[in-house]
């Protein structure tokens, strides 16, 4: 199980300094996905068109990384079907767009 762990961080491990884990995906491409695949979902839990679900108070995420991590658990949790790549679009267009976090 320890194998797996190290061979999963490894690529996060190996990052330049101040690199996106997403390396260089295209932020409009995540948000065409993200408006086809999210903005149902987060309506209905914060209601208006969602983005209350990136700006309230006490929000989760505080690293690109956690944004990474958290469109690929919401990927599969609504099962759009998304690659990594576009995972890492998603990621960097939510990023671009609300949480502006540099590492």
């Amino acid at each position: 199980m320890k194998t797996i762990a190290v061979l999963l961080a490894a690529p996060l491990i190996a990052l330049p300094a101040g690199a996106a884990p997403w390396g260089n995906a295209d932020p409009k491409a995540g948000k065409v996905l993200h408006d086809k695949a999210c903005i149902a979902c987060h309506a209905r839990l914060y209601g208006g068109d969602g983005s209350k679900m990136y700006l309230r108070d006490g929000r989760l995420l505080s690293t690109q990384l956690d944004i990474l991590q958290r469109v690929a658990t919401c990927n599969a949790q609504v099962r759009a079907g998304w690659f990594p790549e576009e995972e890492a679009e998603v990621a960097a267009y939510l990023n671009q767009q609300y949480y502006h976090f540099t590492e």
